[in-house]
């Protein structure tokens, strides 16, 4: 599953959130996301699986309790592929500022240096 896929899920972007926050219990995670997107317990551990199965998250026993926490393996990929896409953004934004301030210096009722007359 690619990573975006994962975070597709709003569910799993708030588990991610909780978790972001500092480890929590399954139960704990349950609670929280049962009473915000009234889902069952079961719904909200597969969430927690697809997290885990994709490297978003990790878990440790503790005792009886699962302790999960961010896996930061998960979002890097997400930020590697944006990364990919930054230099296409930064080229075309710095092209529209120097167009933006051609239209300027070009306009109607400027001076050359573009100041309003």
């Amino acid at each position: 599953m690619h990573a975006f896929d994962v975070l597709g899920d709003p569910v799993r972007r708030r588990i991610l959130e909780l978790l972001a926050t500092g480890e929590r219990s399954s139960g704990d995670v349950v609670g929280v996301i049962s009473d915000e997107f009234g889902i069952s317990q079961p719904a909200v551990s597969q969430h927690l699986k697809v997290l885990r199965d994709n490297g978003f998250a990790t878990v440790r026993p503790e005792g009886t309790r699962r302790i999960y926490a961010v896996d930061p393996s998960g979002p890097a990929v997400a930020e590697d592929w944006l990364a990919g896409l930054r230099g296409f953004w930064s080229q075309r934004l710095d092209a529209l500022g120097t167009e933006l301030a051609r239209g300027r210096r070009n306009a109607p009722g400027t001076s050359p240096r573009g100041d309003r007359k």
